[in-house]
């Protein structure tokens, strides 16, 4: 697997980030088309009100699964981060750091990681400022 740093690190799949979101938006498109198309030749409604209805069902299930899945890493990688500054200092990581803060900082080796949680707290850096920080990025390979 490729090396990963801070330009490389976002994760695309093609098939779900690309094709599945443009097939979706074709569809509720394509639905819209087809229902003001029966309505102005005066023909039946209900096959493009349901596949508008089937397109808006899919948008929401391909949103939520990904803000779902995000969410329950989120929880994971908070939990992780957690016990590795616990195991490097002895001490649970400050209560003031956000969620996007610690997700920024699972990239920090562990001879960065502390000075680097201070830091966050201290400058209220952002999670792309945390990365951008990053000496000797750390990738994280299991990010789905």
């Amino acid at each position: 697997m490729k090396q990963q740093n801070y330009k490389n690190h976002h994760r695309f799949v093609f098939l779900y980030h690309f094709v599945t979101a443009f097939l979706i938006a074709v569809l509720f498109i394509s639905s819209i088309y087809y229902t003001i198309s029966a309505a102005n030749l005066h023909m039946s409604l209900k096959p493009g009100l349901f596949l508008l209805l089937v397109s808006i069902i899919l948008g929401s299930i391909y949103y939520y699964a990904r803000l779902f899945a995000l969410r329950a890493q989120d929880r994971a990688i908070r939990a992780e981060e957690n016990f590795r500054y616990y195991l490097l200092t002895g001490k649970t990581l400050d209560s003031k750091l956000t969620m996007r803060q610690i997700i920024g900082l699972r990239f920090a080796p562990d001879d960065e990681f502390p000075e680097l949680a201070k830091k966050a707290v201290d400058e209220n850096m952002s999670e792309d400022d945390i990365k951008k920080a990053v000496k000797n990025w750390k990738g994280d390979y299991y990010r789905a």
